[in-house]
């Protein structure tokens, strides 16, 4: 497979041991971006190969997760349990400038590639860990998938309605989070190996990554005292400064508008755009303070005006006045209708080996000059094992074949 157009990061290697969500979502973008990627999977292949949601569901090549997260990579089954696995692991990172894992704690020391041991294969190679806990501290052997690590880092005590059970999200958001702040310490782990020649280790625990957007609440408690708790669609007590501010329910089956004003001139802006009914007028909805201390009435009162509108309308008839709303989008509204994803070409179709032509989401930024691209899907279960051994270790065929016979590949 060529390269058909420069880009960024043309000419640096990756060694993806990564697996599941967070790691090959890293890795995903500076594939995107022209790293090489090639991803090591075990013998049956990554837990994800099985997972929806792709309909077609029979076989290790067709699961949604692994094919949304792993294009742009060269796929390589390896038995690392096996010495001779290890050794080919290692003789790959020998030729390569970047390491990225996320195991869970202690596993990949356990195979003889911690940090200082990699440093022995290649001295200045950069090793990229994500553990869900970090490798140190009394929670280091925790086992941590992303719903686990959401509840442990206090997200999920503020999702859902006060008085109700926590809500929770309803997929791994902090897979996402960890997976963006690896590539962009990755990026400037390379910026740092270009200028002096030195890598590093970089680790990235998902546990302390949650609990640091946790922002404002942190304040709230240190300053107060007070542990904020759910607020629903409301903003939290110690952050409350808009009004309406909520989802409004609107015409159709279960449609939603988003809306907020902070300010008395929103507010203004807002009246004149519904029409500026009677009870806008009313002194308990004309300042900002008096908005606030009527927000249970108040929202009534806008949810009766939003219910008469599509999603779309009140959004344009708010945006056009110049007042912050938002349709709550459905998938389908965004994949089939959304002007600013077809004008930003966010929806590209790439050639899956056994699934054909499907479409996915295009890379999340683009550089001026080298944009990024989706050159290819993600690999079949070790697609490009004789383009790794042969092109890039050297290895004959006649290796290749007994590797394979004594299950080492």
């Amino acid at each position: 497979m060529q390269k058909q157009e420069e880009k960024a990061l043309d000419g640096v290697r990756v060694i993806d041991f990564t697996w599941a969500l967070a790691g090959p979502f890293a890795t995903r973008m500076l594939g995107d971006h022209g790293a090489e990627i090639i991803k090591i999977e075990r013998q049956d292949g990554d837990l994800t190969r099985r997972v929806p949601p792709f309909p077609e569901r029979s076989g290790v090549n067709r699961g949604g997760y692994f094919n949304n997260h792993n294009r742009n990579k060269y796929g390589m089954k390896l038995n690392m349990k096996d010495p001779r696995g290890a050794e080919i692991a290692k003789k790959l990172i020998s030729k390569s400038q970047v390491v990225v894992e996320n195991f869970g704690s202690g596993i990949f020391e356990r195979w003889g590639f911690g940090y200082e041991e990699l440093c022995k294969v290649k001295p200045d190679i950069i090793l990229v860990s994500m553990p869900g806990f970090g490798h140190s501290g009394p929670y280091r052997d925790q086992i941590g998938y992303g719903q686990t690590l959401q509840a442990f880092s206090g997200w999920f005590d503020l999702t859902g309605y006060p008085g109700h059970p926590p809500s929770g999200f309803s997929f791994a958001f902090s897979d996402y989070l960890s997976g963006g702040f690896a590539a962009v310490m990755t990026l400037a782990a390379l910026k740092q190996w270009r200028k002096t020649g030195e890598g590093c280790y970089i680790e990235i625990p998902q546990f302390e990554v949650l609990v640091s957007m946790l922002g404002t609440n942190f304040l709230d408690y240190f300053v107060n005292h007070r542990a904020p708790g759910r607020s629903g669609n409301s903003l939290p007590p110690h952050v409350r400064a808009a009004a309406p501010h909520g989802a409004y329910p609107c015409k159709g089956e279960d449609r939603w508008c988003v809306i907020t004003l902070f300010t008395d001139e929103d507010w203004q802006a807002f009246c004149k755009a519904i029409g500026t009914p009677p009870w806008t007028r009313e002194s308990k909805f004309t300042t900002i303070l008096g908005r606030l201390e009527n927000a249970e009435e108040l929202n009534e009162r806008v949810g009766s005006w939003t219910l008469n509108h599509t999603p779309d309308e009140v959004m344009s008839i708010l945006q056009n006045a110049g007042v912050a709303a938002g349709a709550v989008r459905e998938i389908r509204d965004l994949v089939d209708m959304d002007p600013q994803m077809k004008h930003f070409g966010f929806y590209v179709e790439a050639e899956h080996a056994e699934l054909g032509k499907r479409l996915f989401e295009n890379t999340a930024f683009r550089l001026s000059d080298t944009p990024g691209k989706i050159n290819w899907a993600a690999p079949l279960l070790g697609e490009h094992m004789d383009f790794v051994c042969k092109e890039i270790l050297g290895m004959t065929e006649d290796e290749i074949n007994q590797y394979i016979i004594d299950g080492v590949l």
